[in-house]
C-alpha cells in the first residue's frame, strides 16, 4: 500500500474538500430532516451542525490516507499541520465572552449610543456591526466578532425580524469582522499571512487599506440599520438584559488584562494556553461574577477550524498555480471568489508563496480576499464563531450557507468598490 503514487492523496483531498463544501451548503437541509425523521434526529442535526463539517471530513481524508499511503504517513501529516489558530480562537472566545468583558462592553456601547443623534436601540445596533468590528484590528478578529455576536443577539437575531434582514446583518457583520482588522498587521489572518515576509506593518496597513476598509465599514452598518429601523424600534428593539450583579472594576479590569495577553501572545500556543489556565483558576475564585463559559460553542469553532487546516493543507497543488496565473486586475475579483471557497489566510499565504509578485498583484490579492471573507463561513477564520452564537436566531436552529452567501453580497461589493475606487 505505500507505493501507491502520490499524486493519489492529494486528490483524495480535493474531492474530500469539495464534498465539504457540498455539505456546508447543504447543512440547512440535515436540519429539515431532523425534523421530518425524529428517529434519525440525532444523526441529522450532527451533520447540520455547520462546525463539524470541516471537522469530520478531516477525520475522513486522515483514515483515507492511512488506507492508502499507510498510519505513519497519515498521522506524520495531522501532526505536521499548524494548530495555533484554532486553540487561539478557542481560548479567545471563552475569555471574550466572559460576563465581566460582556458586561463592560455592554456598559459603554449603551453610554455610547446615548450620545448619538438617534433612538438608542439604532445607535447601539450600529456600533455592534460598525465599532466592535473596528475595535478588532486591536483585539483580533476572533474576540471582535465574539464580543458583537453576543451583543447583537438579542438585538437583531432573534424572533420577530425577518429571515433575509437577519441573513443581511449576518453578512454585513462577517464582512465588516474581515475588513476590519486591517488597520494593524497582527489582527487579521490573513494579513498576518503576508505581512513579515512583504514588510507591511501597521503604518502601511492603515495608510494603505485600513482607511478604506473603515469607510466600507461604516457604509456597511448604516445601510443594515436603515432596513432594520422599524423592527430595532419596537419595544424589543433593545437588548433584554438579564439583571446580574455588577462586576467589581478590579474584576473586570483583570479579565481585560487576560484578554490582552492572550491577544499578544496569539501565535505562541504554550504561553496563551498557560495564560488560559490562569484565567480558569481566577474565574473560580470570583465565580459569583461569571456566566457559564461559553466552551461548547468554542470547541466546535476550534474544530471546524482545525478541519479547515488539515483539509485545506492539501490544497496547495491546484490553488497556488491558479493564483499565480492572474493578472493584478483578475486577481482581485478571483481572491474575492475563491475565498469562498477556501479560508483567506490560506489563500493570501500562497500568494506569499510566489516568486517576483509584484506590489500590484499583493495589493489585488489581499484586497480580494479580506473583502470577501463574509461570503461563507469557511471564507474567514472568525466566521464559524459568528455562526455557533448566532444560529440560534435562525429558523432550525442553524445557518444556510446560501441565505449567508445572499446576505452578504452587498456588503462585500461596497468593500469591493472602497478598495477598487479609493
Amino acid at each position: 500500500m505505500t507505493d501507491t503514487p502520490a499524486p493519489l492523496i492529494p486528490s483524495i483531498a480535493a474531492v474530500l474538500f469539495a464534498i465539504a463544501l457540498v455539505h456546508t451548503f447543504a447543512s440547512k437541509q440535515f436540519e429539515r430532516l431532523s425534523h421530518r425523521f425524529p428517529r434519525h434526529a440525532g444523526l441529522f442535526h450532527l451533520l447540520g451542525e455547520v462546525e463539524v463539517v470541516f471537522g469530520f471530513w478531516a477525520i475522513v481524508l486522515v483514515l483515507l490516507m492511512a488506507l492508502v499511503g499507510g498510519g505513519p504517513q497519515a498521522l506524520a501529516y495531522a501532526e505536521s499541520r499548524q494548530y495555533t489558530e484554532p486553540l487561539f480562537v478557542f481560548v479567545v472566545m471563552v475569555v471574550a465572552a466572559s460576563r465581566p468583558i460582556l458586561q463592560s462592553v455592554f456598559g459603554i456601547t449603551q453610554a455610547l449610543a446615548r450620545m448619538l443623534p438617534v433612538a438608542t436601540p439604532l445607535a447601539a445596533a450600529w456600533l455592534g456591526l460598525a465599532a466592535i468590528p473596528l475595535v478588532g484590528s486591536l483585539i483580533t478578529e476572533p474576540a471582535a466578532m465574539t464580543i458583537a455576536a453576543l451583543m447583537l443577539a438579542p438585538q437583531i437575531f432573534r424572533a420577530g425580524i425577518p429571515e433575509r434582514l437577519k441573513y443581511f446583518a449576518l453578512g454585513v457583520l462577517f464582512v465588516n469582522v474581515s475588513i476590519g482588522g486591517t488597520l494593524t498587521s497582527f489582527a487579521a489572518p490573513p494579513i498576518l499571512m503576508v505581512a513579515a515576509t512583504w514588510g507591511w506593518d501597521s503604518a502601511f496597513m492603515l495608510a494603505t487599506f485600513g482607511w478604506k476598509a473603515a469607510i466600507a465599514v461604516v457604509i456597511n452598518a448604516t445601510l443594515a440599520v436603515a432596513l432594520l429601523r422599524r423592527y430595532l424600534q419596537a419595544p424589543h428593539g433593545a437588548p433584554v438584559q438579564p439583571r446580574q450583579e455588577a462586576v467589581p472594576l478590579p474584576v473586570a479590569l483583570v479579565h481585560f488584562a487576560f484578554l490582552a495577553a492572550v491577544v499578544l501572545l496569539a501565535h505562541h500556543a504554550v504561553a496563551f494556553l498557560a495564560i488560559f489556565l490562569m484565567y480558569l483558576g481566577f474565574t473560580q475564585a470570583y465565580e459569583k461574577y461569571q456566566s457559564p463559559p461559553i466552551l461548547r460553542e468554542a470547541l466546535l469553532v476550534a474544530f471546524f477550524l482545525a478541519g479547515l487546516v488539515v483539509l485545506g493543507g492539501m490544497q496547495q497543488w491546484w490553488l497556488q498555480p491558479l493564483v499565480a496565473a492572474m493578472s493584478p486586475g483578475a486577481l482581485f475579483a478571483g481572491a474575492a471568489a475563491l475565498t469562498a471557497i477556501t479560508d483567506n489566510a490560506a489563500l493570501t499565504y500562497l500568494g506569499s508563496l510566489i516568486q517576483g509578485i509584484s506590489e500590484e498583484a499583493k495589493y489585488s490579492l489581499v484586497a480580494g480576499a479580506v473583502a470577501g471573507g463574509g461570503l461563507t463561513v469557511i471564507a474567514n477564520a472568525p466566521n464559524p464563531a459568528g455562526v455557533a452564537l448566532l444560529k440560534r436566531g435562525f429558523t432550525d436552529e442553524s445557518i444556510g450557507a446560501a441565505g449567508l452567501l445572499a446576505g452578504a453580497l452587498v456588503p462585500t461589493a461596497v468593500a469591493l468598490a472602497a478598495f477598487y475606487f479609493l
